[in-house]
């Protein structure tokens, strides 16, 4: 059956459903983990570095994979490679759960985050080449309605599994409760998942040099990002140096590689596109702020207030369920209103965060939970819907005159932006936080506040303010390439009369 018979497949919405949980259980692991590290640390006696290596291993690993297992999704079948990155993940998953001490933990968190990477290439790129153009946007709308929802029920069941299993057990169900999902979605995918392939045979060879220099360029600028609040020396961002070489010399062979149509692992042809160049950049921006604050937030409840990791997760569940609402309405508008609807979400975002300062500024001393998550719900959900109105659109947008033959390639980079963005975000807007509540005494135990929640509410304040600064430059972007596709549709009007 020819390429264009198969992205008319009347089943084509059935297979979505099995490939979007898979990508459910991989966002459920990465909504859950920071609301179960203070019980894997009294848990296991992890120190707190080892803590943030398990944050930290699986962010590097994942920000290294979306680009190449994007190209093999393009050369070797979307359902093989999203079976296979599956499956690893599952295994891992089991291994996280099953671990007997802290570095075991690591090594497979980092096991977990090389075969996670994988999967949302695999997803992204079957949205570009099994729907016709007109259903992407409601397609992708169903991705990030599936985000939304990982968002809202990921930290819940993980303060329920936690409560359920206890101190020592809980976390493990955290990881646990990714293998039978993962099971049944790797079963269906075999049932009703078509194959589909982008490249031909010529094109199908990985490029493993580009690879290593990939690997090499991501490694060394995530790395100091990642680890800086762990090492506090600003000797790690020296790494940018060999970073920069290995980024130029990623560039100049793909560059080769492209002009010589010889199965290049990232198709430069990508960047010929502004509304792809554009999104790339966008998102990695967005995603900063976007990923920076809820961490903040988290850490201020806990041990500020004193949150139980059900309370801390019942006090966010706002901002997913408003992102869950806004995602797939905006996958479906997105092709009416395009970029403007992204400058609203980004705007959304700005005044739920403003919002957030206010509140936590004016009532630095509130600390009943259930008065605080009253206080927070509707900015959080402001954020939320912000978020929804964002991220699918952004993808829609980016990828809208991306050849489909390499869209797994397209969906890598900005997959790769995105974590990217996280890793910055979370790390700058964290160190922020961190040297604001620097010297004061966290909450000691489970359920009672810190003895100065005050500092807390100033750190949470700059780290507010930190976002904000990423989210105006988003916003900046945004109105820029706004103005932009404005200025083309009049010149093809003009062109036109």
């Amino acid at each position: 059956m020819s390429q264009q018979e198969s992205s008319f497949d009347p089943k084509r919405w059935r297979a979505l459903t099995v490939l979007l949980l898979g990508q459910f259980a991989a966002l459920l692991d990465v909504s859950v983990t920071n609301l179960a590290l203070p019980s894997i640390g009294r848990s296991t006696g992890a120190t707190p570095s080892e803590l943030q290596w398990m944050v930290s291993g699986y962010i590097l690993a994942f920000g290294l994979m979306p680009i190449i297992g994007g190209r093999l999704g393009d050369a070797r079948g979307r359902r093989l490679l999203f079976i296979v990155g599956l499956t690893g993940f599952v295994v891992a998953s089991a291994a996280v759960g099953l671990s007997p001490d802290p570095l075991f933990t690591i090594a497979a968190r980092v096991v977990q985050g090389l075969f996670g990477g994988v999967l949302g290439p695999q997803v992204s790129g079957y949205i570009q080449n099994a729907f016709p153009k007109e259903e992407r946007g409601r397609a992708f709308g169903q991705l990030g309605l599936t985000v939304g929802i990982a968002a809202a029920t990921g930290p819940v069941l993980g303060g329920l599994l936690i409560a359920l299993g206890g101190e020592q057990f809980g976390w493990r169900l955290v990881f646990f409760i990714n293998v039978p999902i993962g099971i049944i979605a790797i079963i269906l995918s075999l049932l009703w998942v078509r194959e589909v392939k982008s490249s031909t045979p010529k094109q199908a060879r990985l490029d493993a040099p580009g690879a290593i220099l990939l690997g090499l360029t991501i490694l060394s600028v995530l790395f100091p990002v990642v680890e800086y609040n762990t090492f506090r020396t600003p000797l790690l961002f020296l790494l940018l140096i060999p970073g920069a070489i290995f980024g130029l010399l990623f560039v100049r062979r793909e560059g080769r590689l492209t002009r010589g149509e010889a199965s290049p692992l990232l198709d430069l042809r990508l960047f010929r596109h502004p509304s792809f160049t554009v999104g790339v950049v966008f998102i990695l921006v967005y995603f900063c702020g976007s990923t920076g604050l809820p961490l903040v937030l988290t850490l201020y409840l806990q041990e500020g207030l004193g949150f139980l990791p059900l309370q801390a997760a019942l006090a966010i569940t706002a901002l997913a369920v408003g992102s869950a609402i806004s995602a797939p309405i905006s996958g479906r508008l997105v092709s009416r209103f395009g970029r403007p609807l992204v400058v609203a979400g980004v705007t959304l975002f700005i005044i739920g965060a403003v919002s957030i300062a206010i509140i936590v500024r004016t009532n630095s001393m509130l600390t009943d939970p259930g008065t605080v998550i009253l206080h927070l719900a509707v900015p959080l959900f402001l954020i939320g819907l912000g978020g929804g109105a964002v991220i699918t659109p952004n993808q829609t947008l980016s990828l809208m005159d991306v050849d489909p033959k390499i869209g797994g390639s397209a969906g890598g980079v900005l997959q790769t932006s995105q974590r990217a963005g996280a890793a910055i975000g979370q790390a700058s807007i964290g160190a922020i936080f961190f040297a604001f509540v620097a010297g004061s005494t966290a909450s000691a135990s489970l359920g009672t506040p810190a003895p100065h929640p005050a500092v807390y509410a100033d750190a949470l304040t700059a780290g507010v303010a930190g976002a904000l600064v990423f989210s105006f430059t988003a916003l900046t972007l945004g109105l820029i390439d706004l103005r932009r596709t404005r200025r083309r549709r009049r010149k093809s009007e003009y062109v036109h009369e």
